[in-house]
């Protein structure tokens, strides 16, 4: 009888370390998320399984060409994979699948987009970036439905950026499908 109650105190003092450790790092570090849908593909397909870290942008804001993971603006229970186009205060211009960026100090930038599957030659626009907001797109143009659709993007709505990507098994891998976009 006493080897089974030390068997027991052992599992329930492992059970309460577990949730000790892995709630607060769940609730306030690090998210699981699974793509869904084409949009941002050929960087990741449905059913790819990442680590959202939601702990970097509580002290640095997202960059230009951040892959996040964000509330949908429209439904806040509905969870979005994207990548950042355009920053707060900027004027993003899309013209026939190129995308160009007046940045604050009115210099231009063209953006060479090597991730882009299918341009979307059929969106011609110029947005306005405001405080507080981002333009995001799906790498699938044609497949996304992103801040070309229903909007800019309220920072408050960021979950994180895609930190760790574990499945596929072939394609693990830390800030997966993050590039190097001028800023």
């Amino acid at each position: 009888m006493n080897l089974l109650g030390s068997a027991v105190k052992e599992i329930a003092t492992f059970l309460v370390l577990a949730v000790v450790i892995v709630l607060p790092i769940r609730l306030f570090v690090a998210q699981p998320f699974v793509v869904e849908g084409e949009s941002m593909y050929p960087t990741f397909d449905s059913g790819d399984y990442l680590i959202v870290d939601e702990f970097t942008y509580r002290f640095e804001e997202a960059e230009r060409g951040d892959v996040i993971v964000f509330k949908y603006p429209k439904n806040p229970e509905v969870f979005y994979i994207k990548r950042v186009i355009g920053l707060p205060g900027e004027t993003v211009s899309i013209s026939e699948g190129q995308v160009t960026i007046q940045k604050i100090d009115g210099t231009m930038l063209m953006l060479e987009e090597p991730y882009v599957v299918a341009e979307d030659a059929t969106y011609t626009e110029s947005t306005t970036v405001g405080p507080g907001e981002y333009f995001v797109m799906g790498d699938n143009r044609p497949r996304s439905s992103d801040s070309r659709v229903w909007g800019l993007l309220p920072d408050e709505n960021i979950m994180g950026r895609a930190f760790l990507q574990l499945l596929p098994a072939g394609d693990i891998g830390l800030f997966p499908g993050t590039v190097q976009l001028p800023q």
